[in-house]
């Protein structure tokens, strides 16, 4: 019996020799649960951009399809075009794009170079490559923390998915309710493309705090009280945020979500104990 709900997973471009080596044990641990592929993240301004495609490269290399994130903030036509012929040539079919966010030191309007909105760069690809890529783009169930308003957001999401998006994968959240809303009201506007749940392990009480402020992800109050009254008990911490995301994942899935996009940090334990307490590790499932 087929598993029937894809699997994804998130890495970040390693900055050292060690990581690199750290990052490919990782992937083999997690291999195994058969990924439909793995994506790679890009730093602000395409700060990491060597980095991610040397990741992208050995992913590939391990018979695995890869995604390369990448941003239009400060790029231009000619760049793009550049960076899609590169992705080409190293046999990538598909990529994350996004706007991306603003280098430190740039002005609210300046540097943001040749594309104002992923909708754009999601547009540019389309003309220049036609549909040998698939398109990832950004979706945000709690709206995304620059944006104007929820509604502004969900505009901004239906112009991606016009511009010729294939498929979406969401910021991360703990509310369930927020994911089916966002995918309800995408759909009445027509944008009906399959959303991938991203979903982010809870192993670090502090840090999921800290990213989850940053990127405007909410976290339950029950969730953040629990967390940091556990203090400094990591063994406490890390098997509450398995339950916690564990439920959450199973709850998506019995709704009929089409794939989990795991953001591993470069890890694969936790990711690999809630995908085994989903019977998703099994040859069967």
């Amino acid at each position: 019996m087929s598993r029937n709900l894809n699997l994804s997973f998130e890495f970040f471009p390693p900055k050292t020799p060690e990581g690199v080596e750290k990052l490919a044990a990782t992937r083999a641990q997690l291999y195994p649960l058969r990924p439909e592929f793995c994506s790679v993240t890009y730093g602000a301004g395409g700060s990491t951009q060597t980095g991610t495609f040397q990741a992208i490269q050995a992913i590939l290399a391990e018979g695995v399809d890869a995604a390369p994130h990448f941003s239009c903030v400060g790029a231009s036509r000619e760049s793009i075009g550049s960076l899609l012929s590169q992705f080409r040539s190293a046999g990538v079919r598909r990529v994350v794009a996004l706007r991306g966010d603003l280098p430190s030191g740039f002005g609210g309007g300046s540097g943001l170079g040749e594309f104002r909105y992923a909708s754009d760069l999601v547009a540019f690809v389309r003309a220049q490559t036609g549909n040998y890529f698939h398109i990832e783009v950004g979706a945000y169930p709690e709206m995304h923390p620059q944006a104007r308003s929820p509604q502004a957001d969900l505009q901004a999401y239906v112009a991606k998915v016009q511009a010729g998006a294939n498929s979406a994968i969401t910021q991360m959240f703990f509310n369930a309710d927020a994911y089916f809303r966002f995918v309800d009201e995408a759909r009445a506007l027509g944008a009906a493309i399959p959303v991938i749940p991203g979903i982010m392990p809870i192993t670090n009480a502090s840090g999921i705090i800290r990213f989850a402020d940053a990127c405007g992800a909410d976290i339950p109050r029950w969730i953040r009280l629990r967390l940091q009254g556990y203090g400094d008990d990591a063994p406490s911490i890390k098997a509450f945020g398995l339950d916690v995301i564990t439920q959450l994942c199973d709850q998506l899935r019995s709704a009929g979500v089409p794939g989990l996009h795991f953001y591993t940090m470069n890890q694969s334990a936790a990711t690999l104990e809630i995908c085994r307490r989903l019977a998703l590790d099994s040859p069967g499932s």
